[in-house]
């Protein structure tokens, strides 16, 4: 409250309770998450001509998100937060991880119907790429590891390792 120069009284009497307060932070915050769904759904996918130039794209709209974004500040306040407003974790994941996961699994399915990628599970696909990316990119931030490790690897290596497994498992053999 007090960095925006208001109460936190003035902030409650405004939405009603904290309660609405963090529905209202939640709902903005993913915002910019849907914006990059958006991004990543919109374009069709008629012109692309294969799976690799689609899948660093929808990488490099999740690293832009956590690094532009305050993420990884936010997805610990809702963790600290999830103890005292157990609805919270929910609205998190429902307001911006399960629409992001959806977009991104209809995307793979796509590129699976053209024949570019062999995902059977579509969503499950997309939940293991995020996962590659996730795991060096979000977690060491929400779990407190100050900065970059000394040996972390860049993200671009993050990106390209990340490609590179997910395609050594699902793509589609060409016929010859």
């Amino acid at each position: 409250g007090r960095a925006a120069g208001v109460s936190r009284q003035t902030v409650y009497n405004q939405f009603g309770s904290k309660d609405a307060v963090f529905r209202a932070v939640v709902d903005r915050h993913w915002e910019a998450i849907r914006t990059e769904v958006a991004a990543v759904s919109a374009p069709s996918l008629d012109s692309v001509t294969n799976a690799e130039d689609v899948l660093r794209q929808f990488a490099r709209s999740l690293l832009r998100f956590v690094n532009e974004t305050d993420q990884i500040v936010f997805t610990r306040l809702v963790i600290a937060e999830s103890r005292h407003l157990p609805w919270i974790a929910e609205a998190f994941y429902q307001a911006g991880k399960a629409p992001l996961v959806a977009a991104f699994a209809a995307v793979l399915a796509q590129l699976t119907e053209r024949r570019f990628l062999t995902c059977d599970r579509a969503e499950f696909a997309a939940r293991q790429f995020m996962g590659l990316i996730q795991e060096f990119v979000v977690w060491p931030g929400v779990m407190g590891v100050q900065g970059k490790a000394a040996d972390a690897p860049a993200d671009a290596v993050v990106v390209d390792e990340a490609v590179a497994m997910f395609l050594a498992r699902y793509r589609a053999t060409q016929p010859s």
